[in-house]
């Protein structure tokens, strides 16, 4: 491996070693397929580089319902703007569900997952990992995404009030009073998270 880090050097050539040794998970996909994927992303998963290479993304979530169902959140941003974000909880080898902050461009607008590129971090450090329901989850993940609980009920399709039910069980999960205190929490990540450029 040094003799190749040498020969990058030397040529000039540093594409394969940003992507290879990049600090953050980096990983292409076609079709959510893995094609490709840095040494950070299968270290954060607790997989090899090569064990991960033509898998389905889906062994990285924590149910099939989640790996559906972030795919109809992110698709619509996708074809917008070829860009997209969001943090979600992700599953390792070993089971574990952790926070991951998730970013993506895509190659193919008109078929959004058709081809694309990633960027993961984890986010353990900042978010530790606390028991939630798929729901509680998306609905913290959007919370976080600045979106009101109206907002939020009308783009997971269900009613205001159950969002609100949703809050205030998050508040109590978190050990807060109020929704400010929540974002609180939540701000450490989000304020790291500069807004996806049109």
């Amino acid at each position: 491996m040094e003799t190749r880090i040498e020969d990058c050097y030397r040529s000039g050539q540093f594409e394969s070693l940003a992507f290879t040794y990049a600090p953050v998970g980096l990983v292409v996909t076609e079709n959510r397929v893995i094609r490709a994927c840095n040494l950070a992303f299968a270290d954060m998963f607790g997989y090899t580089v090569d064990y991960l290479k033509d898998r389905s993304f889906s062994i990285l979530y924590p149910s099939e319902d989640e790996f559906v169902n972030i795919r109809e959140r992110g698709v619509p941003r996708l074809r917008e703007t070829n860009k997209y974000w969001d943090e979600r909880v992700m599953a390792r080898k070993d089971g574990s569900l952790f926070w991951c902050r998730v970013r993506g461009y895509s190659f193919t607008r008109e078929a959004p997952l058709m081809r694309a590129v990633w960027s993961l971090a984890d986010l353990s450090d900042v978010r530790p990992y606390i028991a939630l329901t798929r729901r509680q989850r998306e609905v913290m993940s959007l919370l976080a995404d600045g979106l009101t609980s109206k907002e939020i009920a009308l783009k997971l399709g269900i009613s205001y009030r159950t969002v609100e039910v949703y809050r205030a069980t998050l508040l109590k999960k978190f050990g807060v009073s109020n929704s400010n205190a929540l974002f609180h929490v939540l701000s450490p990540v989000e304020a790291t998270v500069p807004p996806v450029a049109g």
